[in-house]
């Protein structure tokens, strides 16, 4: 598009990260900007599991978080032989959840990233009902291949977008705030105005 950029159109299948079932057939237009501002996504999918289905795996995935007796910690997920404990597996979906929205915001259209290792994980007790976490993430940069260092503080509860807000150690710029339009599931994330953490 001229003076715009590359718009890129898509059509492929998503698979749920833990079992590896199909999720859905999607359809998408990917817009990179000239100017160093996020891709401008547009995405239509047709989930293979309804929407009930969806709220009751994020319920169970809350229940798990929840019924802690003590706050969750955690280091080094996975650890070097690619191993999760059963009982940080909440912890790293939420992981995965969230960092997908640094991923998308990071990309360019020569430049991605997946995340490696979720390095540390600290659990914050809320008064409220929802769950909040202090993760530090890191990124697999390609075609770079440099391992890049985020700081990322993630809310959620069942039913609610997850609020994500990051900082990465390789930038030389202040917050980052998450923002998107889903609700209802883990890998929805709102944006949120706040101060820095």
């Amino acid at each position: 598009i001229p003076d715009s950029g590359h718009k890129y159109y898509l059509q492929f299948t998503t698979e749920d990260y833990k079992s590896g079932e199909n999720a859905g057939n999607c359809l998408a237009t990917v817009l990179y900007p000239k100017t160093k501002s996020p891709p401008v996504v547009s995405i239509k999918c047709m989930q293979s599991k309804d929407q009930k289905q969806i709220q009751e795996e994020d319920n169970r995935l809350y229940q798990k978080i929840r019924h802690q007796t003590k706050p969750i910690t955690g280091n080094n997920i996975p650890d070097s032989h690619g191993n999760i404990e059963p009982a940080l597996e909440p912890v790293w979906a939420l992981a995965v959840a969230g960092s997908s929205y640094i991923m998308w915001e990071k990309s360019t259209e020569d430049m991605g990233y997946f995340m490696a290792q979720v390095k540390s994980v600290k659990q914050w007790i809320r008064k409220d009902d929802f769950t909040e976490f202090d993760y530090t993430i890191l990124l697999h940069e390609i075609p770079t291949q440099e391992i890049i260092s985020c700081h990322m503080r993630l809310t959620w509860l069942p039913g609610h977008p997850l609020k994500v807000k990051y900082f990465c150690a390789s930038e030389n710029q202040g917050l980052e705030d998450g923002s998107g339009m889903e609700s209802g599931s883990a890998a929805g994330v709102l944006h949120e105005k706040g101060p820095n953490f």
